[in-house]
């Protein structure tokens, strides 16, 4: 069983909806929490950490 989690920037109201992201050792899934049953999206890991990588902001841009 997947252990779903939200970001921490997610709050009350329309923040709650967001996207959750489960790990485990050979993907990354991610779903839509206002529809959490419907098709979810998979990734291998270290895809996964270099999209996560292109979203923080860089110094000097």
């Amino acid at each position: 069983m997947d252990n779903w989690r939200k970001s921490s920037y997610s709050g009350e109201g329309d923040g709650n909806n967001c996207v959750e992201v489960a790990t485990r050792p050979a993907r990354v899934t991610v779903r839509d929490s206002k529809t959490p049953t419907r098709a979810t999206l998979s990734f291998p890991p270290e895809a996964f950490a270099l999209f996560l990588h292109a979203l923080k902001p860089q110094a000097g841009r």
